[in-house]
């Protein structure tokens, strides 16, 4: 398996079908679909037919952004997955940063540590000049994760989802950082 990046504690790799029951799983645990879904599971068919041949195809595009697996290195464990994708089809100027963990991997610091790795690549060397994130006002952990990520507060606003979620009445904020700041900071995120 080819792996994207390493960091101290995990390896970044592509997405494959091998990992359909993984990400499946990922999605069937109410605790991280909560700021998502409400706590609804996406229907197994979804994840196959659906999401998982989208993240295909971003690979297929050949500029190194998309989603990458996130895997624990000292034992292998798929731990879940963090998203770095351009706002616009090909053009990566501009990419959204997410992550979706496991439970269990909650509060360990994984995301912010392959969020920032990403983020060093992209504006090192995919030619990114602004990263963004979004999450709903009321998800302190990935705002958080943002924080330790560099990123900093840009707006709340309020949009409408198919999903009644606790806290959504408070609306959704916007994290960014440019690269001239990533830049100002040393070259590196947080």
């Amino acid at each position: 398996m080819e792996i994207l990046l390493e960091t101290a504690r995990l390896a970044l790799r592509r997405l494959t079908e091998a990992d359909v029951d993984d990400l499946v799983a990922l999605d069937d645990d109410p605790r991280v679909m909560r700021f998502i879904t409400g706590g609804l599971h996406t229907p197994p068919e979804v994840v196959r037919g659906e999401f998982l041949p989208s993240v295909l195809r971003y690979y297929e595009r050949g500029h190194g952004l998309g989603f990458w697996a996130v895997v624990e290195r000292r034992s292998g464990s798929f731990l879940g997955w963090l998203e770095f994708r351009p706002v616009r089809y090909d053009d990566p100027a501009e990419v959204e940063l997410g992550y979706r963990l496991r439970h269990s991997a909650w509060g360990r610091g994984y995301a912010a540590e392959g969020a920032r790795a990403l983020i060093d690549r992209g504006f090192g060397e995919l030619g990114v000049r602004r990263v963004f994130a979004t999450t709903m006002t009321v998800n302190t952990a990935s705002r958080r994760v943002m924080d330790k990520c560099g990123l900093t507060f840009v707006r709340t606003f309020f949009q409408d989802w198919p999903y009644a979620i606790e806290g959504s009445e408070q609306g959704d904020v916007e994290y960014e950082l440019l690269k001239a700041d990533w830049e100002r900071r040393g070259r590196h995120a947080g």
